[in-house]
């Protein structure tokens, strides 16, 4: 079952999402996901199996020019996470289209994402969902 996280329902999302980005603690992104949802350009989604979260989405309306696309505003998926036991049975792709029919809600009529050059994974994910690859970067930084 997939429904929308509530407020009361950030900290799951913020364990899931710990688990997908483990340089963070849950408690950054339970802040920062609280922050976030004072505005209506992002929203969370969460897949129930047995009465227990098991995988997140994170999807967010994107203003700025986003890669590949031509309209404004644009569906972003933010990041996406099931637990490893219960990959590869079809839950990333549900929450994935409940991120487009949100985006769609939301007066988009494009959806993007990314992810790391050396993730084959998530690449492979995204060309088998109908994802069509915009652009490889390499971003560099320097200290001043």
């Amino acid at each position: 079952m997939i429904r929308q996280a509530s407020l009361t329902e950030i900290t799951l999302v913020a364990t899931l999402a710990q688990e997908l980005w483990p340089e963070n603690t849950v408690a950054s992104l339970e802040a920062e996901m609280r922050e976030s949802l004072k505005n209506s350009d992002t929203a969370f989604f969460l897949y129930y199996t047995d009465n227990q979260a098991v995988a997140f989405s994170h999807v967010q309306l994107r203003h700025d020019y986003v890669e590949g696309t031509d309209s404004s505003p644009v569906g972003y998926l933010e990041g996406i996470y099931v637990r490893e036991a219960l990959r590869k049975q079809g839950i990333a792709g549900q929450l994935l289209t409940a991120c487009q029919t949100w985006a769609t809600q939301q007066g988009c009529t494009e959806f993007a994402s990314d992810c790391e050059l050396t993730n084959d994974e998530s690449l492979r994910f995204h060309l088998s969902h109908g994802f069509i690859e915009a652009n490889r970067i390499i971003c560099f930084t320097k200290k001043l």
